[in-house]
């Protein structure tokens, strides 16, 4: 964004091109013949839902209608925390205060009728709402009815499209979009989606918000050199294609490049934190601009009009936490309007079948950093979608005793609106200041509290026993005080997948031997094994947990024996003599004997041999050059050089073998080490990677990457999922739609990777999946590499202000890499059946053992499965929640693309059947929905674009008549489902 248009320290992202784009260039088609020009607070493409789009004026086919769209942009979060914008707290920092602007807009509107006015925000807007009197809300109601008060988008936040996976998009939309259904009925439902910040947009998000029902797209963010191009071609209005498997136009959009970002036209900023002229109008006054400005803006209008196919332009009158004084910008504008009017249609001529990924504001300046910054905040965020989506099942499967029971009180909501909050584009993206970023995680850590007390009362519930439920957070760095100290503790593992998994269960214990026992009583094998690093002791053993439900192990330690002394070689020092090798039966992987890295892979079903060279680097983060003086910061990568530096050229290693796991520990240096492991039955190799705190003592910034360099001949190519669904495929140095100069060849060349990255030769197939959102590339054939943390010393004067410097427990960061081996025609069904076990994990539930009957009437159990068979491989249960009295909200998707998997026909449509399908409820009734669950797929009708003519209605699919549900690839389906559920007291 350009400086000009925001003064108070706010985020200045556009950089100078932005300021260029309003500029009146000598490259502009001739001028078009004279206008007349009629001026509206008008959503282009959007209307009253209520009237349709009555509420448009009548066309004026020989105008150029210009749409101006009084609006806020509302972060929830960035350089101050949600409650402090919310509540205008240390305005010293940013001048901004949420509740004032509404205030103070509502006031305004009620002052005259002409005006309307665009909110985006449900996250401060349902704050707001829920402090009102009944007599506010009452006109507030009045002002959504008559369309004067607008909302656009519609969600909880306006979340980041690149570090969001897509359930978690999914559930901020339906957040948002419930309150407004809820609280304003038809009226204020939102007929566009509005993205004017995020940074980059995602493929993925635009095919959702098209099932969400959307009828077009708005952003103000696109790379500097793709804006031009489209300028000059005049297409900054298209159709966007934004699936290769949904059959159009279910994923078609009509979207929009906003001409100005979201800001005002320069000049014409009237807010309290502008200071550009108001409107005079009195000509006896030595202040008179009014003939200067009409001037002036029609001129602005005109060479803007040239930018776009139809006699229509859109300018945002507003910005960043603008309209505290809502009278001071509408004043100025009522004066600019007197010559009112409008219409509703546009048209768009291209097809785009891409995404807006990488973004860049100027040459050298790639967004590309905040796919990883903030790696620990990152993962919390998906472990937090994870634990949300137990939490709901549960909820839903168990019914109003998970709510309040011998727990007491649980509630998923807390959860909900944290996690909800946390897809903001400067939240998970970790593009907001420290004390913010802590916010958010203090936001997460406090919700799982009442969801904790939901598990507790429905597990108790479900197994027919109460218990000390114990939930141990830090099992990830082996601490867990129960486990370590108890001489015996029971372990319910919950599986929150539609079909059965094995899973090796991993519990520090202390220095004994222990007996497990699985839930029949049988003795199952388990052992102690070492972690080299720390000297502790971790429990492994292996447990059968069935679809949508728990099984209960128990585990004793036994008296007066200590664990067996396992074969652990330690090889501290090179050369050795011995090829480090570990494998089970399906994977071998080989180390260099001369620098203890890993050297090949080999997946021993297929008779599949690749050498792969893994090892980690780091990238010398610029401050700035002799060429730009862009530096590496919260947003920006920018390498001071291309090639990166070897973090070590070799690695102390320790070989640890039992039964159970076979494992080589590296350690790099004193900040970086890896666990690479093998389970029984696993078809992937795991690499658990440790890095930091990572040393700027030699005052350089560091972006630590994990690189896997292979033979396989991969033609500049390589792949990268869109927010963990579909897969797109992307070409070094280039992009689809237009010509690119580029001028980093690092940072221009990485995508975001929210769950998966591939190389392939088209016969092989090497996949690495992520446990969190992360930046990665391919800038050599055969080669992939993913960003797992950075530490960087200066600012990238993108507004934060702050250099990405954390503090505490963000220093140290534990992740890890599964890669994959397959034939390319066979690999998707390995990595989309991995990917989903990844992102829904099972909960771990811990207890001391014992405990008093739940329920008299019903025997304990210690196996339960809420499903009565289980889902087909290429279904996905990706909502089972709670939605309202006796109503559930379900959503089924088929998880496969369109021709991906040749082996075993999971891409074909799949058909199964809802009767009886459930254990503990019984659907009586179904109503299939839209994505976000609005509006009932059978009352919906969104336009339809197509790329020559204008839009028309797009007739709602017929009515669901069954219980059977037919999922063609890459389609979600949701309902809202009436039950009745089992009463077991």
């Amino acid at each position: 964004m350009v400086a000009e248009a925001r003064f108070w320290g706010v985020r200045a992202g556009g950089g100078q091109d932005e300021a260029g784009s309003r500029k009146r260039s000598g490259a502009l088609q001739p001028p078009l013949p004279p206008f007349s020009f009629l001026f509206l607070l008008l959503l282009a493409a959007h209307g009253v839902w209520a009237a349709g789009y009555q509420t448009c004026p009548k066309v004026e086919p020989d105008m150029l209608n210009v749409h101006l769209v009084a609006h806020t942009h509302d972060d929830v979060g960035w350089l101050k925390t949600v409650d402090q914008y919310f509540y205008g707290i240390q305005n010293d920092v940013q001048h901004a205060g949420v509740q004032y602007i509404l205030d103070s807009v509502i006031s305004s509107l009620l002052m005259e009728p002409t005006r309307r006015f665009v909110y985006v925000e449900i996250a401060f807007f349902s704050r707001w709402w829920h402090q009102q009197t009944n007599a506010t809300q009452e006109m507030v109601r009045n002002l959504v009815r008559q369309g004067r008060l607008e909302f656009a988008n519609g969600g909880w936040v306006m979340n980041d499209e690149a570090a969001t996976h897509y359930g978690a998009i999914i559930d901020q939309m339906t957040l948002g979009l419930r309150f407004l259904e809820d609280t304003f009925g038809s009226d204020g439902r939102p007929r566009v989606a509005w993205h004017i910040d995020p940074f980059g947009h995602s493929r993925e998000q635009a095919s959702l918000f098209a099932q969400m029902g959307f009828d077009g797209f708005f952003f103000g963010r696109l790379d500097y050199q793709d804006k031009n191009v489209r300028k000059e071609k005049r297409q900054m209005e298209q159709l966007w294609r934004a699936s290769a498997s949904l059959k159009p136009p279910a994923a078609d959009l009509f979207t929009s490049v906003l001409p100005n970002m979201y800001n005002p036209p320069t000049g014409l900023c009237w807010d309290t934190l502008c200071a550009d002229k108001p409107f005079v109008e009195d000509p006896r006054s030595p202040e008179y601009n009014a003939k200067e400005l009409v001037r002036y803006f029609l001129e602005l209008a005109t060479a803007q009009g040239q930018y776009y196919r139809t006699n229509h332009t859109v300018m945002t009158m507003g910005s960043d936490f603008q309209y505290e004084n809502a009278n001071m910008w509408f004043k100025n504008l009522d004066k600019l309007i007197q010559q009112v009017n409008a219409q509703c249609l546009c048209r768009c001529r291209s097809v785009k079948e891409d995404d807006f990924f990488p973004y860049a504001d100027g040459p050298h300046m790639f967004w590309t950093g905040y796919f990883s910054s903030r790696p620990a905040l990152k993962r919390y965020e998906r472990l937090s979608y994870n634990f949300l989506q137990v939490c709901n099942q549960l909820e839903a499967l168990v019914g109003p005793a998970a709510n309040m029971g011998p727990y007491g009180s649980g509630d998923s909501a807390p959860l909900k609106e944290a996690m909800a909050v946390l897809q903001h584009h400067d939240a998970v993206s970790g593009t907001s200041r420290q004390h913010v970023a802590n916010d958010y995680a203090r936001q997460l850590a406090e919700s799982w509290g009442p969801c904790e007390v939901l598990l507790s009362n429905a597990l108790a519930q479900l197994s027919g026993s109460k218990k000390d439920f114990v939930f141990c957070h830090k099992l990830n760095i082996s601490v867990c005080p129960l486990t370590q100290n108890a001489e015996k503790f029971q372990v319910t593992i919950y599986n929150p997948l539609g079909r059965k998994v094995d899973w090796m269960v991993r519990l520090p214990v202390s220095e004994h031997v222990y007996l497990v026992k699985d839930p029949n009583g049988t003795v199952v094998p388990s052992d102690v094994v070492t972690v080299p690093s720390s000297d502790s002791q971790d429990l492994l053993f292996s447990a059968s947990v069935p679809a949508l439900g728990f099984s209960i192990y128990s585990v004793t330690r036994v008296p007066g024996q200590s664990p067996q002394a396992y074969d652990r070689h330690p090889r501290s020092q090179k050369p050795w003599s011995r090829v480090l090798v570990i494998q089970n039966e399906h994977i071998r992987a080989r180390f260099n004997p001369d620098t203890g890295l890993l050297m090949e892979i080999e997946n021993l079903d297929e008779n599949l041999l690749l050498p792969v060279r893994q090892a980690f680097y780091w990238y010398n983060a610029s401050m700035g050059n002799n060429l730009s003086s862009q530096a590496s910061g919260a947003y920006i990568f920018r390498p001071e050089r291309q090639e990166p530096l070897l973090v070590s050229h070799w690695a102390k290693t320790h070989l640890v073998k039992t039964d159970l796991v076979q494992e080589v520990h590296q350690n790099f240096s004193a900040w970086c080490s890896q666990v690479v492991r093998l389970y029984p039955g696993q078809r992937y190799l795991e690499l658990e990677w440790t890095v930091g705190p990572i040393p700027t003592g030699d005052s350089w910034g560091k972006e630590i990457i994990s690189r896997f360099d292979t033979t396989l001949e991969t033609d500049g190519l390589f792949y990268t999922d869109s927010n963990g669904r579909e897969i797109l495929e992307r070409r070094r140095d280039y992009r689809p739609t237009w010509k690119l100069n580029q001028t980093e060849p690092v940072a221009g060349n990485y995508y975001p990777v929210n769950s998966r990255i591939y190389i392939t030769d088209g016969k092989t197939q090497l996949t690495v999946l992520t446990d969190r959102s992360q930046g990665g590339s391919s800038l050599g054939d055969g080669s992939v590499e993913l960003m797992v943390h950075r530490r960087l010393l200066v600012d990238d004067a993108r507004g934060v202000g702050e250099p990405l410097l954390e503090e505490g427990s963000g220093l140290w960061v534990r992740g890890r890499h599964l890669v994959l081996l397959d034939k390319a025609r066979t690999a998707a069904s390995g990595h989309r059946l991995q990917a989903e076990k990844e992102v829904l994990a099972p909960q771990v539930v811990l207890a001391r053992g014992g405990g008093v009957p739940y329920c008299l009437k019903v025997a304990p159990r210690t196996q339960f499965s809420g499903l009565r068979r289980e889902l087909p491989l290429s279904v996905h249960l990706l909502t089972l929640a709670h939605w309202g009295p006796e109503t559930l909200l379900l959503r089924f998707e088929h998880q496969f693309a369109v021709g991906e998997d040749a082996g075993r026909n999971l891409s074909s449509p799949v058909t199964f059947d809802l009767t009886n399908l459930f254990s503990t409820f019984t659907i009586t009734s179904l109503r299939e929905t839209t994505l976000a669950a609005n509006q009932l797929q059978a009352h919906s009708s969104r336009l339809k674009w197509t790329a020559n003519t204008g839009p028309t209605p797009h007739p709602p699919p017929s009515r669901l008549v069954s219980a059977t549900i037919t999922l063609q690839p890459m389609e979600i389906r949701t309902f809202l489902a009436s039950v009745q559920w089992e009463e077991d007291c």
